[in-house]
């Protein structure tokens, strides 16, 4: 009775190791799931009854049943099928092929992330940088939308810092799903991304099966009504200039439409724009073809040393943020009234007839962006150097040049954001930051276009052309 046994030690600690995972699993994990669990559901019912577009129930189903509903999809069993007998190729093979791509593109919306965490990040960034502000619009479109509607912004993209700027703005009234480029699948971004609700677009990809998953996963956001948010020119802008619309994410939103039976499709333009876009250089260099293509070190070193500077600039006191970051809203526009202006619907249409009236329909929203991107101090000052053709103009003679532009401009309905009290002052700070960027150059009190810096300043300006040429 009184014989020992003996064990081995890794047997013992291997006995451990069982017992604290099994405490863990059945007592331990539970009881955090349980309380995080409570947390969210608390947030989510707090802030559903604050937003003026509540989050809708798709967003909070389980992200592995979003992909099953995706994968068994009627029209993506179809084309698995067909695939499958094309190719001469295994039924299972193509499917995996399918689920990769549903994982690849289906979010895991986490309500708490968005709110208690992104919302944050977004409102500290933005404001950090940039003097935040809200021209036109806002909360009055939004007020005047059906709640029952799916709500897409249409924008135009100027910069990374759009995603940031706009969802920040946009937090107090809705949660936004946005299409996000390949640039950000990398670790850890990418599951925060899918955290915050966007979802992974391959942009250039011409495999069928794969763009037919993608609008299959669209239309069921759009079918339940996610709130969405859409770059309508594809791509962030190269010369600064408004490019052509992309008819792709739109025309999936409306493919299967039925303006009779379906819950509307709310489109709200909205124009951005920056005093200081922070990837300017970098997307006027990829306009030149025989531009060194820069590796991964030096991008890496140029970001982590623009930190550094900015970092020390902040401790000695002397950071200056980069000028104005503007959104406007413009009017928007009801798919269902936009089928009854025209007679058709859409789900009934076919393709090349459906694709002429989406042609007309983001024409339309792009002409709206245009007219409500905001006029800001550094794209005035720019095409007034820019005017001048190197002759050196004194600081009187820009604000007077300023001054009559915007006449000109605000003459032709453009709203320009420059506050008519302070408005010397305002076009003397813009000056100033081209300066320090060593963009123009001042000798004996008067300021000329650096020759380097000629497509930096020309990007900034191209921002307002479309007003200028009108």
């Amino acid at each position: 009775m009184n014989t020992q046994i003996t064990l081995s030690i890794w047997v013992f600690l291997l006995m451990l190791l069982i017992t604290v995972w099994a405490v863990l699993d059945r007592i331990f994990i539970p009881s955090v799931r349980w309380f995080l669990r409570r947390r969210i559901n608390r947030v989510i019912d707090e802030i559903s009854q604050r937003l003026d577009i509540e989050i809708k129930p798709f967003q909070l189903t389980k992200r592995q049943i979003l992909i099953d509903r995706l994968v068994y999809d009627p029209k993506v069993i179809e084309a698995i099928q067909s695939h499958a007998q094309e190719q001469d190729t295994p039924r299972e093979i193509v499917q995996s092929k399918v689920l990769m791509y549903a994982k690849e593109i289906v979010p895991s919306f986490n309500a708490y992330l968005y709110f208690r965490i992104g919302y944050w990040l977004a409102k500290k960034i933005a404001r950090m940088l940039y003097n935040v502000r809200v021209g036109i619009g806002g909360d009055e479109q939004l007020m005047a939308v059906d709640p029952d509607s799916t709500v897409v912004f249409v924008m135009n993209h100027r910069s990374n810092m759009d995603y940031i700027l706009v969802s920040f703005l946009a937090a107090e009234q809705t949660t936004l799903s946005y299409a996000v480029g390949e640039w950000a699948k990398i670790w850890p971004l990418q599951t925060l991304i899918k955290a915050m609700g966007a979802y992974f677009v391959r942009r250039n990809s011409s495999n069928p099966l794969y763009r037919l998953v993608l609008e299959r996963y669209v239309h069921m956001a759009t079918k339940e009504g996610v709130c969405q948010a859409v770059f309508l020119e594809g791509r962030l802008s190269r010369d600064g200039r408004i490019q052509p619309p992309k008819l792709g994410l739109i025309d999936y939103m409306l493919r299967s439409f039925d303006p009779k039976v379906d819950r509307d499709i709310v489109f709200i333009p909205v124009g951005i724009n920056y005093d200081r876009t922070l990837e300017d250089r970098s997307l006027i260099r990829t306009l030149d073809p025989l531009a060194e293509k820069r590796s991964r070190w030096f991008v890496i070193k140029t970001t982590m040393g623009f930190i550094w500077r900015s970092i020390v600039l902040m401790i000695l006191s002397r950071w200056q943020r980069f000028g104005y970051a503007c959104v406007n809203f413009g009017d928007y526009i009801s798919a269902i009234e936009f089928s009854r202006e025209y007679h058709i619907d859409f789900s009934k249409i076919d393709k090349n007839t459906r694709f002429i009236y989406v042609e007309r329909l983001c024409q339309r929203l792009m002409d709206s962006i245009k007219h409500n991107v905001p006029i800001l101090p550094v794209s005035l000052v720019s095409a007034v150097l820019l005017d001048s053709a190197g002759n050196g103009l004194s600081a009187f003679d820009i604000e007077a040049n300023v001054n009559q532009l915007i006449a000109t401009i605000e003459a032709r309905g453009a709203t320009v954001y420059v506050s008519k009290r302070s408005r010397a002052q305002t076009i003397l700070t813009a000056l100033n930051r081209l300066k320090l960027r060593r963009m123009v150059i001042e000798s004996d009190g008067l300021y000329r276009t650096d020759s380097g810096s000629y497509d930096v300043l020309s990007y900034y300006a191209n921002s307002i052309e479309h007003w200028r040429t009108t």
